[in-house]
């Protein structure tokens, strides 16, 4: 059972965040293309009907993120990508 009732994902690149979020009371999804900066995706989760957990692929961008957030108060898991599934890697939603 999950006590956060928005999750998020975030595809994290150097130039530019793509994220979803969901709604877990009402459904809704919403998908936003941000900004690569800390501040942004801060700002964009605050407008998020709380409270909030964030899961992102590791990369090259490190842990930086996940601290901040986490510092934040919010919960944010940050997966292995040899731990996802090709069908996660490789979806629509992730690709946007």
């Amino acid at each position: 059972m999950f006590i956060e009732r928005t999750s998020v994902g975030l595809d994290v690149h150097a130039r530019s965040f793509a994220a979803a979020a969901i709604d877990g009371d009402t459904g809704e999804l919403v998908q936003v293309r941000l900004s690569p900066s800390y501040e942004a995706v801060k700002s964009w989760l605050a407008g998020l009907p709380g409270p909030v957990a964030v899961v992102y692929e590791a990369g090259p961008t490190g842990f930086g993120l996940a601290r901040a957030l986490t510092s934040q108060g919010v919960r944010c898991v940050v997966a292995a990508p040899s731990k996802l599934s090709a069908a996660m890697r490789f979806s629509p939603l992730a690709a946007r």
